[in-house]
């Protein structure tokens, strides 16, 4: 499912205009960003927790020469589902 596939599932469930879903997902998602940048972890009861984590920097190979690299630290998102989540998919 894409963006627009969700907007139009969404907007179809609640009886609301394509254009107001889609306002509102760009707030949600604007919203989001926001406190993830800031170093805040988003707890969304019964779906689950996002949060930014940091890999430390460690050594790589090229696998086309085999030359060793170093592959520099970065941050990733994380995402760990509800237990309700969880069941529901298995």
């Amino acid at each position: 499912m894409n963006k627009s596939q969700l907007i139009k599932t969404v907007a179809d469930k609640g009886d609301l205009s394509q254009k107001q879903v889609a306002e509102l997902l760009g707030l949600i998602e604007d919203t989001l960003v926001e406190n993830l940048k800031a170093g805040e972890k988003i707890q969304l009861s019964g779906f689950g927790t996002f949060e930014v984590r940091e890999r430390a920097e460690r050594k790589g190979r090229n696998p086309k020469t085999g030359e060793v690299v170093s592959v520099p630290s970065c941050k990733y998102l994380a995402f760990v589902p509800a237990k309700a989540v969880k069941d529901a998919l298995n």
